[in-house]
């Protein structure tokens, strides 16, 4: 069985943590996929369905904080990118809750081009914007700082 969501060192975005949310988000979509695929039925799916959109709002959570802290200059326009795809999987999550759809391929078409979409194309841009600020960070001490947060959860800072 093959799988739709894999996971490729062209997605990293050069921030260990947020990657490894990454990969989580496409184990968790993978997940959903192997479901539908074994015909696991409709609460199975629903559930794994719910704790992937959980976890997305978590994972924005904690980027927009990357974001807000390291003075991103793009971040109201990526904020508006991430509660546009929430309102979408809202409103899709709402349709198979109520029967009106349901958890199919055309579902996880959507979150497979979402998914590498923002990440290769809204997600890079602030990877190349943390990069250089470390690699340009002025003093070894803001260099250090930023790489820091590269390497250990830069959100238990606060």
């Amino acid at each position: 069985m093959s799988n739709m969501f894999i996971w490729s060192d062209e997605y990293s975005v050069g921030i260990d943590e947020i990657d490894e949310q990454h990969k989580n988000l496409f184990a968790m979509a993978e997940k959903l996929h192997q479901a539908i695929m074994n015909h696991e039925g409709s609460s199975a799916c629903k559930t794994i369905l719910a704790e992937l959109v959980d976890y997305t709002r978590v994972h924005f959570t904690l980027e927009q904080t990357l974001m807000r802290v390291g003075k991103y200059p793009a971040y109201e326009e990526h904020c508006k990118h991430h509660e546009s795809l929430l309102e979408k999987v809202d409103a899709l999550q709402q349709k198979v809750a109520s029967g009106q759809a349901a958890i199919s391929f055309e579902l996880l078409q959507f979150l497979r081009n979402w998914l590498t979409k923002h990440i290769l194309s809204e997600d890079a841009k602030y990877g190349v914007f943390f990069k250089h600020k470390r690699d340009a960070g002025g003093s070894k001490k803001s260099s250090s700082s930023v790489k820091k947060q590269t390497k250990s959860p830069w959100w238990k800072f606060w």
